[in-house]
């Protein structure tokens, strides 16, 4: 908290390139709602011809100040007000069913706050409360509804703001009127970044349990030497659904983008609020009454935001983001197609119960001592925040969780009560039945972060058990999994499959007929697929970040599709082969990340091992033991003296095509195409028969590979020099 299009499992991205999706045909049939009712309870029927919508925006600024601020570690507060919060509502209705969208300025809410609202909103408009939804944007500059951290709400305030809340409705739906509606997507990927990075082995830092747990962190410094790289995907997708009245005037913009929040003094709205003032300019929105509504909602950014860390820190301030943001909608804008006959709308919403993350004997115990000699007082330092949090974790061990999904046409929007990961919108968006499909996260309240299971592994703040990251490690596949259902049954249709897309690259290993081939595209563990057919899948093992960017080349996954790779943090996969050798070839692409003069081996690339206990074959990068940042290649384990050692010293943070070739004694070790091996010898002698694990990024401790591995493929044969420099040539 504190802080594209998908073709076959991977993402198009293009770089400030718009791709406009004309929407809002209404080509899905849904089934009656409410049990035969409408959303404003009488009999239900067919969509009329003629779409209706309103929009209102409602001043939610705090009456009385100063007031208290979360949003950061410790309770803050502002006695000023730099720019107005609103609470903003769209409401669509297609004759069956009437639906509102509220989105408004503050940093989290928690349901029982957003029960309330939603009941007065019914009383004054007749809207079922399951067919509200109410986000916040995520500004860390507006007052505290919600206790979270070392921050209490703010009381005057939580009386306040839902009768602002139920007030936009009110109006919103007073403003219903003929409407058409459609939608664009374009993608901003020089606007949002991973801000949480990965650290070097030997860097990891204490966490506020006083373990030395954290081996991912957010906002690691620009060019901070100690971190090696982003741990999360990012989505850089911006959706805009557009309404206009029947004569074409704007009557709302309901945008989506998944950036954490700019930053700015309390109380503020942060850019959310002066994109709302720029859009309006931008696509005319003018002087008319009723007023154009426009609205930023909060994507999935859980993980990301707008700095880019392995760069030099940008000189650009908050008005510039928001103008650069609402230029790039409004350019979007200009070239959808409206449509207002035949507009069907619908919503569902589901309950799960999730656990939280309890604190052991030890903790509890650690954490109640530390409260005690607090004396009530609020916390000052983070062991303090946590200890208090253990007890409210204690308290409430069982969340519940409202989920919705909601359909415009062909638009899909869910809303999820949690800070939601980068990667879990692209899950959701490349098996959602409805394209386009976004999500608006801290919708319906707010239960905290909830890191994909792979990310609980590297520690960090959004790990640390609290309110706002307390729910139970496996609560982000089980939330994704009712969203899906919930689209499945807003739409008629069944998810999509996720399916790798193979560019020339991948179609030229696969017709050299490996014995397995991994993509290594997931967008989690544990399973690493074989692309081949042969059913010889893979197993990640221990800290491994998934779907990060792999090899930049139309080649490996298709024209216009990001190819996607993990990183290793501390990991690796493994596989187990029944017969393998005395020939065999291992073919990869890795991007070592870690300084090559700080352990004696950098990071281990592949081993082959028939036991534990007898001789294999090993290729890694050499340290400070070997020719630093070289390849090097031993036919035993642990003892290297017999290690066959190249000279070329692999440039750091660029990727590089290896392959291993073992033709009984022999073995040679290709690089970047080369038809001449960079390392070449003899062994004593060959690998033996019989079942063998292969280990890809570590095969012994202390020698993990930190850096990305992608497109590994192993053959039963020794691959030919040219046969290998065609493959490296696919791949241009």
């Amino acid at each position: 908290m504190f802080k594209q299009n998908r073709v076959g499992g991977r993402i198009a991205f293009a770089a400030l390139c718009v791709v406009i999706t004309i929407g809002a045909v209404g080509l899905c049939e849904t089934r009656e709602q409410g049990g035969g009712k409408s959303s404003l309870g009488g009999a239900s029927g067919r969509a009329t011809a003629v779409l209706r919508a309103g929009a209102a925006a409602v001043d939610t600024t705090p009456e009385k100040l100063p007031v208290i601020v979360n949003g950061g570690f410790l309770e803050g507060q502002a006695g000023r007000v730099n720019d107005r919060l609103h609470a903003r509502c769209l409401i669509l209705d297609d004759g069956r069913e009437r639906m509102a969208i509220v989105v408004v300025d503050i940093c989290v809410m928690p349901r029982s706050l957003l029960d309330e609202a939603k009941q007065l909103a019914h009383q004054a408009t007749g809207i079922r409360t399951d067919r509200i939804l109410i986000s916040a944007t995520h500004t860390h500059s507006a007052p505290s509804v919600m206790g979270a951290l070392g921050s209490d709400a703010d009381p005057e305030y939580s009386r306040f703001l839902p009768g602002r809340i139920a007030a936009a409705i009110e109006l919103a739906n007073k403003n219903l009127a003929p409407a058409r509606v459609g939608w664009a997507v374009a993608d901003a990927p020089e606007y949002t970044h991973c801000r949480r990075w990965i650290l070097r082995p030997d860097k990891m830092l204490v966490d506020p349990f006083d373990e030395k747990s954290v081996r991912a962190m957010m906002h690691p410094g620009f060019q901070n030497p100690d971190y090696l790289g982003p741990a999360g995907a990012v989505d850089p997708q911006i959706v805009a659904l557009s309404v206009q009245s029947a004569e074409g005037r704007p009557i709302a913009l309901l945008a989506n983008f998944s950036m954490h929040y700019y930053g700015a003094a309390a109380l503020s709205a942060d850019y959310y609020g002066r994109f709302a003032e720029k859009i309006a300019r931008l696509i005319g929105g003018g002087d008319a009454e009723p007023p154009f509504v426009g609205i930023m909602s909060q994507g999935t950014s859980g993980d990301l935001q707008w700095m880019d860390y392995g760069q030099p820190a940008p000189k650009r301030d908050i008005d510039a983001y928001a103008e650069g943001i609402a230029r790039i909608v409004a350019d979007a804008c200009r070239k959808i197609q409206y449509r207002d006959k035949g507009v069907s709308l619908a919503m569902r919403e589901k309950e799960i119960t999730l656990g939280v993350r309890l604190p052991d004997a030890k903790r509890l115990e650690w954490a109640k001592k530390i409260v005690t000699e607090m004396k009530g007082r609020k916390p000052k330092t983070k062991p303090e925040v946590y200890a208090r949090e253990q007890l409210f974790l204690v308290a409430q061990p069982k969340h519940r969780l409202k989920l919705q999904a909601l359909r415009v046409g062909d638009l899909g929007i869910v809303a999820i009560p949690c800070e939601v990961f980068g990667i879990t919108g692209l899950k959701i968006k490349a098996q959602s039945p409805l394209d386009p499909t976004f999500t608006m996260e801290l919708a319906n309240g707010e239960d905290g972060y909830i890191p994909p299971p792979a990310q609980h592994l590297l520690g960090g703040y959004t790990t640390w058990p609290a309110r706002t990251a307390g729910l139970e490690v496996e609560a982000e596949p089980k939330i994704v999994e009712t969203v899906l259902d919930l689209l499945e049954d807003v739409s008629g249709r069944p998810r999509r499959a996720i399916v790798e897309t193979n560019g020339p690259y991948a179609r030229t290993v696969l017709a050299s007929k490996p014995l397995a081939y991994w993509r290594m595209g997931e967008f989690n563990g544990p399973v690493a697929l074989d692309a081949t057919g042969n059913k010889n899948h893979g197993q990640y093992e221990g800290g491994v970040a998934f779907y990060l960017e792999g090899p930049s080349s139309d080649s490996f996954s298709g024209k216009g599709q990001i190819n996607r790779a993990p990183q290793f943090a501390g990991g690796r996969m493994k596989a187990r082969f029944p017969r393998l050798g005395p020939a065999y070839s291992v073919e990869m692409w890795f991007y070592n990340a870690l300084p090559t003069d700080i352990r004696p081996i950098t990071g281990s690339l592949f081993s082959f091992m028939p036991t534990r206990a007898t001789r294999g074959d090993h290729l890694a990068v050499g340290g400070t033991m070997s020719e630093a940042g070289a390849l090097f290649f031993w036919p035993r384990q642990p003892d290297v003296a017999q290690a066959i050692r190249g000279k070329i010293r692999i440039v750091n943070k660029t990727w590089h095509h290896v392959v291993l070739v073992r033709d009984g004694r022999k073995a040679f070790v290709y690089l970047n195409g080369a038809t001449t091996p960079e390392i070449s010898g003899e062994t004593s002698e060959p690998i033996s028969g019989g079942a063998k694990e292969v280990f890809i990024g570590g095969g012994w401790e202390g020698a993990s590979f930190e850096g990305k591995i992608d497109e590994v493929a192993i053959y039963n044969r020794a691959l030919s020099p040219d046969e290998i420099a065609r493959h490296y040539r696919a791949a241009q």
